[in-house]
């Protein structure tokens, strides 16, 4: 079994250095931590994690608690969530709660007996149940992706979702659709309000109102983009493009428009949200917002990190940019269908 000695021969520091980068990270040069951490994973070194538990009273190990783990776009955000904590040592633990506040209290509890150090909430409610609020005020939490909504106990890494909707906006109205579909997520999502009023917005801007009739409700996921889209195109004067508030749903859309015998784009248009992988595979390629999943997931780790040793923040709220790709699932208005 190697010894910490032979990692720091085998990094080309002194054993001081490789004992720093394992404790605590954060205080060494990147330099010096990415040749540490690979000596480390070379020789197969395997530090004494109980010594290590006992000696600084942290668990190493952070919650992340992800609402749906089969969708890919949180797929993205846990990676960049665990490769940014491997580098500081620390572990993950993921609670796929389903959506569900019951699973968010079990999970978020494991906090309040030193089972994690702190936790990362990637959806848009706090996860502490009310008998636990009282001890969670010192509890080190990140909300990523959404925030919750009227609570700002809490640092907030999000998207510039109401830019990129306003993007869309403006892209279809270029194209020349006026009467455009929108296919929501859940209502009660920060995220899915903050994208009907931009691109609300970005309507508002080109000289046109979105039509209630033309909003219908899905759940970010392929079927009820399927369902949401059978919908708007059975209402008496169909949309000539659909936007849908994530990619999935968009793919699920596209599905029901070919099943109809319509073509995307020459037929309806249609543009998602998101920047999944997926998104580059569909028939045609679907115009989206990218946007950087594994950065917010770093930043997640980061913040988190800082509060766990004591630091200050250098920003409570971080929101990230978007990048409009256009696909060709988009096209210049011909007739509506």
């Amino acid at each position: 079994m190697p010894n910490i000695r032979e990692v720091a021969r085998h990094a080309g520091v002194s054993v001081a250095s490789v004992s720093r980068t394992l404790k605590d990270p954060d205080k060494v040069a990147l330099k010096t931590r990415v040749r540490v951490l690979k000596a480390v994973k070379e020789t197969g070194y395997r530090p004494n994690l109980l010594a290590r538990k006992l000696s600084s009273g942290k668990s190493f190990t952070l919650i992340v608690l992800v609402p749906n783990i089969a969708n890919p776009f949180f797929s993205k955000v846990i990676r960049g969530i665990e490769q940014a904590a491997q580098d500081r040592g620390y572990s993950i633990l993921l609670g796929d709660t389903k959506g569900k506040p019951e699973l968010e209290h079990f999970y978020a509890s494991m906090t309040l007996t030193n089972q994690a150090d702190g936790l990362i909430q990637l959806a848009g409610r706090n996860p502490f149940s009310p008998e636990d609020a009282g001890l969670a005020e010192s509890i080190p939490m990140v909300n990523a992706c959404e925030r919750i909504a009227e609570d700002d106990r809490y640092p907030v890494i999000e998207f510039e979702n109401q830019g990129g909707a306003n993007a869309i906006a403006q892209h279809l109205l270029e194209l020349g659709h006026s009467r455009i579909g929108v296919i929501t997520g859940p209502m009660s999502s920060p995220v899915v309000r903050d994208r009907l009023k931009g691109f609300s917005a970005g309507m508002r801007r080109g000289g046109f109102d979105l039509s209630s009739e033309l909003v219908v409700n899905g759940e970010f996921d392929m079927s009820s983009g399927q369902s949401a889209a059978a919908v708007l195109l059975s209402v008496p004067e169909p949309p000539s493009a659909i936007f849908c508030m994530n990619d999935e749903m968009a793919i699920g859309a596209i599905h029901q428009i070919k099943t109809m015998g319509l073509l995307v784009p020459d037929d309806i248009s249609v543009v998602g949200f998101d920047g999944i992988e997926f998104a580059l595979y569909t028939d045609p390629p679907l115009t989206t917002i990218r946007q950087p999943a594994e950065k917010i997931g770093h930043c997640a780790v980061d913040n988190l990190c800082q509060i766990i040793n004591g630091k200050p923040l250098s920003s409570r709220h971080i929101v990230l940019p978007f990048e409009l790709a256009i696909g060709g699932s988009s096209g210049c208005y011909r007739n509506s269908v």
